[in-house]
């Protein structure tokens, strides 16, 4: 009962309404919380799960001394996952790590840099240009102008994302700007209850797009992350009570969409390729339950060509859950391989999701390649195949 949200939830309201520290009990469970928020879809009442357990992190943060290899590992996760160019040098030196992945993992303490080391990629991809600050304009007429997060994980386990969105995008008429001094949105050290370095993340975003507000003017801020997306949607409600942020992050939440979102608002030029591939649409939990984006990812791939399939229990979390899969790998990986096989189902050609936490959860385990939804939504309206399908189909 005390791992169900019911349960969680009272275990918040005797620890908050009593002012008393965070104690093991409640740090177990509240530790073991996905924030997969699917819960708040299926809550008749509509209690807002997010913030509560928001605010129950960030106040076991500051009451609960954890133990210290637990506190080694979430230091790490802070330092260097939000910072690109630290956490690629993190994924280069993994390769040295990996063999001393299984001792790890038979050490309690250390399984979670065990994790760290599986889902190290065996290659880094070189940084791309597009995650530099820089404006890509379109050869067509300007329809409109866009800002682009280039986020922090992303941009170096897979760059392709943001670059298929550019060139998308500028295709489509829109000017795309990747603003000078935005990072990453805040998520990662937000749901490890660590509030003053979110929020000082979240300012500096506000800060970057406001600028770009207050010259040029933006119709839209496009996320490509889904979990970046969840978080930046809700900077109004983090810097509510900043009186110099309050109504700047109001109006930056307002302005934020999630790439496919965007795409579906407007007014898309015909495909220009037909694939003729079925896809297995995998919805991220921060897409489907933290912004309630459900349809529109499925219907512009079914307008782009593509049959879409949809897995049994599409519901349920991958366990990626930003960095849940690093500090709960056991529970974590129950769930990754209850997915995978709901997927391997399907006897897709493909699967596409809009969560690089997700894809790099999943991979190949279900027996066939993994890519962003606006990778084939690029494809499809006359961008290059996306790589990992290229390879796939070289393997074959």
């Amino acid at each position: 009962e005390l791992d169900s949200p019911r349960g969680r939830i009272y275990l918040i309201k005797d620890m908050l309404e009593n002012g008393r520290p965070a104690d093991e009990e409640v740090v177990t469970h509240i530790d073991r919380c996905l924030s997969c928020l699917s819960c708040m879809t299926t809550c008749p009442s509509g209690v807002h799960y997010m913030h509560l357990v928001d605010h129950a992190r960030a106040h076991i943060e500051k009451t609960y001394r954890r133990p210290p290899l637990n506190r080694l590992t979430r230091n790490v996760l802070a330092a260097v996952l939000p910072y690109p160019a630290r956490f690629r040098a993190a994924l280069k030196l993994a390769r040295l790590g990996r063999p001393f992945a299984g001792l790890f993992r038979a050490l309690p303490g250390l399984k979670p840099f065990a994790a760290m080391l599986d889902l190290a990629p065996a290659s880094v991809p070189a940084a791309s240009p597009v995650s530099r600050p820089g404006r890509h304009k379109p050869d067509a007429p300007i329809r409109g102008r866009v800002a682009l997060l280039s986020g922090c994980a992303q941009a170096v386990l897979d760059p392709g994302i943001n670059e298929a969105t550019v060139r998308l995008l500028t295709r489509q008429g829109f000017e795309v700007v990747v603003p000078e001094g935005e990072g990453c949105c805040g998520s990662l050290v937000h749901h490890m209850g660590r509030e003053e370095q979110a929020l000082d993340e979240a300012r500096r975003n506000v800060d970057a797009w406001t600028r770009e507000l207050e010259t040029d003017g933006l119709d839209a801020i496009i996320i490509t992350a889904s979990g970046c997306g969840t978080t930046v949607k809700d900077y109004g409600y983090m810097l509510r009570l900043d009186p110099a942020y309050a109504d700047k992050a109001a109006r930056v939440s307002a302005l934020a969409k999630d790439v496919t979102e965007f795409l579906a608002s407007i007014e898309l030029s015909p495909p220009s390729a037909a694939t003729g591939l079925t896809v297995a649409y995998h919805s991220a939990c921060s897409m489907q339950h933290g912004q309630k984006i459900t349809r529109q990812p499925k219907d512009l791939l079914r307008k782009a060509g593509f049959r879409v399939v949809e897995p049994r229990e599409g519901h349920l979390c991958c366990g990626s859950a930003g960095t849940y899969n690093i500090m709960q790998p056991e529970i974590a990986a129950r769930l990754r391989d209850r997915k995978v096989r709901n997927i391997a189902a399907t006897e897709a050609d493909v699967v596409a999701t809009g969560n690089i936490g997700c894809m790099t959860q999943i991979a190949d385990r279900a027996g066939m390649p993994i890519v962003h939804t606006v990778e084939l939504l690029d494809w499809a309206f006359g961008g290059p195949m996306p790589a990992v399908l290229e390879e796939s189909r070289l393997r074959a």
